[in-house]
């Protein structure tokens, strides 16, 4: 079994980190190294407004006066990425950084593609026999505990909900294969337990596997 967290928009949340007075604003971002400068990532409330990625900033803030201009903070986005992976080893010693705001977890056995680096469980026993919310399959559940102990969905909810007290947005996809678990996670909301890869991918529009190419 295979989970992918994943932190949408992971350059904008690292440049707006600490700064909950910009999360109602529109806010666009872009590389600053480059010789153009363009627009990377936005916010929902820039791409209402009609700022688009590939735009100038100053095309930007042609659609929109009040958009704010952010550039890349790598300081932040290194210190993102520690505190994600800190908190994937708690839930496995197999845990892989994938790509830049996202990483995998494989429970069980010792993986071939991971990365394999020790770390540390949390078992999370409780004495309370109350279920965990998540979406399973799309349908909203209640996850029983297992033996007293926290179910591997129960505890990557927690997991979202820590780093979400991080301010760090997170969502994550629990499947069989590693790449159903990625595209699984860019549909969560917050998490998202694929029981059939099949007939989950059959379901999907053709314009949503690219996700899992990229």
């Amino acid at each position: 079994m295979f989970a992918t967290i994943y932190l949408p928009n992971f350059y904008l949340q690292a440049a707006m980190r600490h700064q909950p007075e910009l999360r109602t604003l529109p806010v666009a971002l872009i590389e600053e190294q480059e010789n153009k400068p363009v627009i990377i990532q936005l916010n929902h409330a820039a791409e209402s407004a009609g700022v688009r990625k590939g735009m100038t900033p100053s095309q930007a803030l042609a659609r929109c006066l009040r958009v704010v201009i952010k550039t890349r903070e790598r300081a932040q986005e290194q210190s993102i990425t520690e505190i994600l992976i800190q908190h994937a080893f708690t839930l496995s010693p197999f845990v892989e950084s994938t790509a830049p705001g996202v990483c995998t977890i494989q429970f069980g056995k010792q993986p071939s593609g991971l990365s394999g680096q020790a770390g540390f469980q949390s078992a999370g026993r409780t004495d309370s026999s109350d279920g965990e919310p998540v979406t399973i399959d799309g349908q909203d559940a209640h996850l029983p505990r297992q033996g007293g102990y926290l179910s591997s969905a129960a505890k990557i909810s927690r997991v979202i909900e820590q780093l979400a007290k991080c301010e760090i947005a997170a969502q994550a996809g629990i499947a069989d294969l590693p790449d159903a678990s990625y595209l699984a996670a860019h549909l969560a909301r917050p998490v998202l337990q694929i029981d059939d890869a099949k007939k989950f991918l059959a379901s999907l529009p053709i314009e949503t596997l690219p996700i899992a190419l990229s």
